[in-house]
């Protein structure tokens, strides 16, 4: 696929690198020379110098052949208008813009073909503050992901020692929960992936990733962990785009408090959030955090544009008391460091948590919703099967028959509203959606030819 990326920021470059790996022709655009170098030395990548939405720079980084452009600028409007460029006078197949503010997101009626036509909107805001909803919802969780449409959950948790499963084969998890239909996707011990057997026996700090109805999942975590109490008391750092949305969509619910350094910000939020309590101060104001009680907090999440502040914030929060942690991360090897050495307790990469909200969208063939995993190492797709048995490599087959390349196995199938767990004897029908979780997901190209149907067929 021919693929024009304008930003090369952090997410457009990690975008770059994801999609750079996967025989994707890619050019990227952006003003600064000494960024673009950096990255075409190190990626197999063209690049353009240039405005992102002037005509003579899409031009000459060849959007009259392009099949997708995806604009990820740091400006709404850069991207708006570099969309509707690329519609109104080279006919771009696919525009995909990164748009952040809410100013424009409330009226999606403005993005078609006959006003602004943007075909795939991304707000990495929602997206991040709607993954930290996920992980609240869920505490202990690692990270979790819905599929779809929230009916089926893939949930990453730390076994711990004293948990039920833990130190028994995965087959013993049906013992376990007779009523309860749940299947481990993959296993992460000391780093390293392994495709989970039912002979497989769970230890102590593997990372263990399951799916199950949405209904099951706290059930299936209670097996590998002991429960975390209710979260009742939360506290924000940081009041941006992010913060706002997570304040607004959590208030109702819990009891928060957000930190705000900015004054007039402050004072917006204030008048903003409804049942969220503001207060004016530095997220690293260790008498402050004393006095608002940090101590009592089940969660203290960190999300400042600032990944040192972030950092240090988190650190002290949880040397005062916090019982857990939450840090926003743009740099992957801070990432790494602050979760393999405690600490803190979850690291969020807001690079990672786009690109999966972008991929679904430039992957070939039906596929729904795509999660990038362990710091993009990993894949969990939702890939749609059509066909017949004569047409199609997946439908008419059990589980078991399914060429599966290696480290790649299926999770579940939605059927419906049917949640249905991949059992080997399991048979695929047309129109089934199948969650699919990928150790490596350099072998993305052989899972989706196995998805592909003659174009006759459809």
């Amino acid at each position: 696929m021919n693929i024009i990326i304008l930003g090369a920021g952090q997410v457009g470059s990690s975008v770059a690198q994801n999609l750079s790996s996967e025989a994707n022709d890619i050019t990227l655009v952006d003003t600064n020379v000494s960024l673009l170098e950096d990255l075409s030395d190190r990626l197999d990548i063209q690049t353009v110098v240039g405005h992102a939405s002037h005509p003579d720079v899409l031009k000459n980084a060849g959007i009259s052949d392009a099949d997708m452009l995806v604009a990820v600028t740091n400006s709404d409007e850069t991207n708006i208008v570099a969309c509707q460029i690329a519609h109104s006078l080279f006919h771009t197949p696919t525009k995909i813009a990164r748009v952040r503010a809410q100013d424009y997101l409330k009226y999606p009626e403005l993005f078609n073909d006959k006003i602004l036509p943007i075909d795939v909107l991304i707000s990495p805001e929602q997206l991040i503050a709607e993954h930290i909803q996920r992980l609240i919802e869920y505490p202990g969780a690692l990270q979790v992901m819905d599929f779809a449409g929230g009916r089926a959950r893939l949930v990453g948790v730390k076994a711990y020692y004293g948990g039920p499963l833990v130190g028994h084969e995965i087959s013993d998890l049906r013992k376990h929960m007779p009523g309860i239909d749940a299947r481990v996707a993959a296993i992460f011990r000391r780093g390293k992936g392994i495709v989970p057997k039912g002979d497989q026996v769970i230890e102590a700090d593997d990372e263990v990733f399951f799916i199950a109805a949405k209904k099951d999942i706290r059930a299936v975590m209670s097996e590998l962990r002991k429960m975390d109490k209710p979260i009742k008391r939360i506290m924000l750092a940081g009041g941006g785009n992010i913060g706002k949305r997570l304040a607004e969509a959590l208030e109702n619910k819990y009891s928060v408090k957000i930190l705000e350094r900015d004054k007039t910000r402050a004072q917006e939020l204030s008048c903003d959030l409804n049942k969220t309590i503001v207060l004016l101060g530095d997220t690293a104001d260790e008498e402050l955090l004393l006095e608002e009680n940090i101590d009592r907090m089940d969660v203290f999440c960190a999300l400042t544009n600032d990944d040192e502040a972030n950092i240090l914030s988190s650190m002290l929060a949880k040397r005062l008391g916090a019982r857990k942690v939450m840090s926003l991360i743009n740099r992957h090897a801070y990432v790494d460091l602050m979760e393999s050495d405690g600490a803190i307790d979850v690291a969020i990469s807001p690079q990672q948590i786009t690109i999966s909200g972008l991929l679904a969208h430039v992957r070939r063939g039906d596929v729904v919703s795509v999660h990038s995993l362990r710091r993009g190492a990993a894949e969990a797709i939702e890939a749609i099967a059509h066909g017949d048995s004569a047409n199609s490599k997946v439908v008419g087959k059990t589980i078991e028959q399914v060429a599966l390349p290696e480290g790649t196995t299926i999770g579940a199938i939605i059927r419906g509203e049917e949640v249905i767990m991949a059992h080997h004897d399991v048979l695929i029908e047309n129109n089934d959606h199948l969650i699919l979780f990928l150790l490596d997901k350099k072998k993305f190209n052989v899972v989706e030819k196995l998805f592909q149907v003659p174009v006759t067929f459809l």
